[in-house]
Protein backbone atom coordinates (compact mmCIF):
# COMPACT_ATOMS: atom_id res chain seq x y z
CA UNK A 1 0.00 0.00 0.00
CA UNK A 2 1.16 3.55 -0.71
CA UNK A 3 1.99 6.12 2.11
CA UNK A 4 -1.00 8.61 2.77
CA UNK A 5 -0.62 12.00 1.66
CA UNK A 6 -4.03 13.16 1.28
CA UNK A 7 -6.29 13.43 3.95
CA UNK A 8 -10.24 13.55 3.71
CA UNK A 9 -12.17 14.81 6.25
CA UNK A 10 -16.43 13.84 6.44
CA UNK A 11 -18.24 16.75 8.92
CA UNK A 12 -16.45 20.27 9.69
CA UNK A 13 -17.77 20.86 13.30
CA UNK A 14 -15.92 20.39 16.27
CA UNK A 15 -14.31 17.80 15.89
CA UNK A 16 -13.90 17.53 12.32
CA UNK A 17 -12.05 20.80 12.21
CA UNK A 18 -10.00 20.14 14.65
CA UNK A 19 -8.97 16.88 12.73
CA UNK A 20 -8.44 18.59 9.23
CA UNK A 21 -6.86 21.04 11.40
CA UNK A 22 -4.51 19.10 12.77
CA UNK A 23 -4.00 16.60 9.57
CA UNK A 24 -2.88 19.76 7.13
CA UNK A 25 -0.72 21.32 10.11
CA UNK A 26 1.14 17.54 10.27
CA UNK A 27 1.77 18.06 6.23
CA UNK A 28 -0.96 16.88 4.53
CA UNK A 29 -3.28 17.47 1.70
CA UNK A 30 -6.48 17.88 3.44
CA UNK A 31 -9.90 17.96 1.81
CA UNK A 32 -13.15 18.66 4.39
CA UNK A 33 -16.61 17.99 3.26
CA UNK A 34 -19.46 19.35 5.15
CA UNK A 35 -23.21 19.70 3.24
CA UNK A 36 -23.27 23.37 3.53
CA UNK A 37 -20.89 26.51 2.31
CA UNK A 38 -22.25 27.83 5.72
CA UNK A 39 -20.98 25.40 8.12
CA UNK A 40 -17.61 24.59 5.69
CA UNK A 41 -16.91 28.73 6.97
CA UNK A 42 -17.94 28.31 10.17
CA UNK A 43 -15.33 25.26 10.55
CA UNK A 44 -12.77 27.17 8.15
CA UNK A 45 -12.90 30.44 10.79
CA UNK A 46 -12.47 28.26 13.89
CA UNK A 47 -9.39 26.37 12.26
CA UNK A 48 -8.42 29.89 11.28
CA UNK A 49 -9.17 31.56 15.00
CA UNK A 50 -7.48 28.24 16.39
CA UNK A 51 -4.05 28.85 14.40
CA UNK A 52 -4.15 32.76 15.11
CA UNK A 53 -3.89 31.36 18.43
CA UNK A 54 -0.92 29.45 18.17
CA UNK A 55 0.48 32.25 16.51
CA UNK A 56 -0.01 34.79 19.35
CA UNK A 57 1.33 32.14 21.77
CA UNK A 58 4.65 31.80 19.68
CA UNK A 59 3.98 27.66 19.14
CA UNK A 60 3.32 28.39 15.49
CA UNK A 61 5.22 31.01 13.03
CA UNK A 62 3.27 32.70 10.78
CA UNK A 63 4.56 31.42 7.42
CA UNK A 64 3.25 27.70 8.77
CA UNK A 65 -0.16 28.92 9.40
CA UNK A 66 -0.55 30.30 6.25
CA UNK A 67 1.30 26.83 4.81
CA UNK A 68 -1.32 25.21 6.71
CA UNK A 69 -4.31 27.43 5.56
CA UNK A 70 -3.12 26.81 2.08
CA UNK A 71 -3.41 22.90 2.69
CA UNK A 72 -7.15 22.91 3.32
CA UNK A 73 -9.42 22.64 0.58
CA UNK A 74 -13.72 22.63 1.57
CA UNK A 75 -16.28 21.62 -0.42
CA UNK A 76 -19.82 20.58 -0.20
CA UNK A 77 -19.25 17.07 -2.70
CA UNK A 78 -18.95 13.70 -0.98
CA UNK A 79 -17.30 13.08 -4.75
CA UNK A 80 -14.39 15.77 -3.75
CA UNK A 81 -13.17 13.29 -1.33
CA UNK A 82 -12.54 10.42 -3.88
CA UNK A 83 -8.78 10.89 -4.40
CA UNK A 84 -8.18 10.68 -0.39
CA UNK A 85 -5.59 7.95 0.97
CA UNK A 86 -7.28 8.46 3.92
CA UNK A 87 -11.16 9.20 4.69
CA UNK A 88 -11.74 10.05 8.42
CA UNK A 89 -15.67 10.41 9.22
CA UNK A 90 -16.77 12.64 12.21
CA UNK A 91 -20.53 13.23 11.16
CA UNK A 92 -23.69 12.60 13.84
CA UNK A 93 -24.39 9.48 15.62
CA UNK A 94 -26.11 7.64 13.36
CA UNK A 95 -25.12 4.31 11.88
CA UNK A 96 -27.87 4.88 8.76
CA UNK A 97 -26.13 8.21 7.64
CA UNK A 98 -22.96 7.05 8.98
CA UNK A 99 -23.60 3.86 6.37
CA UNK A 100 -24.75 5.94 3.32
CA UNK A 101 -22.12 8.20 2.97
CA UNK A 102 -19.66 5.10 3.34
CA UNK A 103 -21.46 3.13 0.54
CA UNK A 104 -21.09 6.53 -1.63
CA UNK A 105 -17.41 6.68 -1.26
CA UNK A 106 -16.67 3.04 -1.22
CA UNK A 107 -17.88 3.53 -5.34
CA UNK A 108 -15.84 6.39 -5.41
CA UNK A 109 -12.51 5.87 -3.73
CA UNK A 110 -9.59 4.05 -4.97
CA UNK A 111 -9.00 0.07 -3.98
CA UNK A 112 -6.16 1.50 -1.44
CA UNK A 113 -8.17 4.22 0.27
CA UNK A 114 -8.26 3.57 4.14
CA UNK A 115 -11.97 4.32 5.91
CA UNK A 116 -11.64 5.62 9.12
CA UNK A 117 -14.44 6.49 12.19
CA UNK A 118 -14.03 8.79 14.95
CA UNK A 119 -17.11 7.44 16.41
CA UNK A 120 -17.54 6.96 19.96
CA UNK A 121 -20.65 5.07 20.10
CA UNK A 122 -21.08 2.78 17.47
CA UNK A 123 -19.38 -0.35 16.58
CA UNK A 124 -17.00 0.35 13.49
CA UNK A 125 -17.62 -3.29 12.26
CA UNK A 126 -21.13 -2.05 11.11
CA UNK A 127 -19.89 0.51 9.42
CA UNK A 128 -17.03 -1.86 7.77
CA UNK A 129 -20.04 -4.63 7.19
CA UNK A 130 -21.91 -1.65 4.63
CA UNK A 131 -18.62 -1.65 2.50
CA UNK A 132 -16.56 -3.55 0.26
CA UNK A 133 -13.45 -3.12 2.33
CA UNK A 134 -13.97 -4.28 5.18
CA UNK A 135 -10.17 -5.23 5.77
CA UNK A 136 -9.66 -1.26 5.02
CA UNK A 137 -11.23 -0.02 7.30
CA UNK A 138 -10.20 1.33 11.04
CA UNK A 139 -11.43 3.11 14.03
CA UNK A 140 -9.43 6.72 14.83
CA UNK A 141 -10.50 8.50 17.83
CA UNK A 142 -9.20 11.94 18.60
CA UNK A 143 -9.56 13.64 21.83
CA UNK A 144 -11.06 16.92 21.57
CA UNK A 145 -10.11 19.65 21.34
CA UNK A 146 -8.09 17.77 18.95
CA UNK A 147 -5.20 20.61 17.97
CA UNK A 148 -4.38 20.39 21.71
CA UNK A 149 -4.65 16.61 22.72
CA UNK A 150 -2.11 14.51 21.90
CA UNK A 151 -3.85 11.06 22.00
CA UNK A 152 -5.25 9.17 18.54
CA UNK A 153 -6.82 5.90 19.56
CA UNK A 154 -6.35 3.48 16.41
CA UNK A 155 -8.96 0.76 16.19
CA UNK A 156 -8.88 -2.70 14.36
CA UNK A 157 -11.76 -4.75 14.14
CA UNK A 158 -11.37 -8.92 13.41
CA UNK A 159 -11.58 -8.09 9.50
CA UNK A 160 -9.26 -5.08 9.44
CA UNK A 161 -6.04 -6.16 7.78
CA UNK A 162 -2.73 -6.28 9.59
CA UNK A 163 -1.57 -4.31 6.30
CA UNK A 164 -3.94 -1.41 7.22
CA UNK A 165 -3.92 -1.15 10.60
CA UNK A 166 -0.29 -0.66 10.13
CA UNK A 167 -0.79 1.81 7.45
CA UNK A 168 -3.26 3.58 10.01
CA UNK A 169 -1.28 3.33 13.01
CA UNK A 170 1.68 5.40 10.96
CA UNK A 171 -0.86 8.19 9.58
CA UNK A 172 -1.59 8.46 13.02
CA UNK A 173 1.91 8.76 14.21
CA UNK A 174 3.47 10.47 11.55
CA UNK A 175 4.36 13.92 12.79
CA UNK A 176 7.12 12.05 14.77
CA UNK A 177 5.11 10.22 17.78
CA UNK A 178 6.11 6.89 19.49
CA UNK A 179 3.06 4.17 20.41
CA UNK A 180 1.72 4.34 23.79
CA UNK A 181 2.72 1.61 26.67
CA UNK A 182 -1.47 0.92 26.43
CA UNK A 183 -2.16 -1.59 24.50
CA UNK A 184 -4.90 -3.68 23.62
CA UNK A 185 -5.68 -6.74 21.64
CA UNK A 186 -7.55 -4.69 18.78
CA UNK A 187 -6.55 -0.83 19.98
CA UNK A 188 -3.37 0.93 20.22
CA UNK A 189 -2.70 4.24 21.64
CA UNK A 190 -0.86 6.87 19.95
CA UNK A 191 0.29 10.44 21.22
CA UNK A 192 0.13 12.29 18.64
CA UNK A 193 2.47 15.42 18.50
CA UNK A 194 1.33 18.12 15.55
CA UNK A 195 4.46 19.51 13.63
CA UNK A 196 5.55 19.62 10.33
CA UNK A 197 5.28 16.21 8.30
Amino acid sequence: MSEIKTVGVLGCGLMGSGIAQAAAQAGYQTTVREVSDALNGKGKAGITKSLDKFVEKGKLSKEDRDATLGRLRFTTRVADLATSDIVIEVVTEDLEIKNALWKELDGLCGKDTVFASNTSSLTIAAMAAATTRADRFVGMHFFNPVPLMSLVEVVRTVTTSAATFERASTFAASPGTEPRARQGTYRVTLNLTLGPH
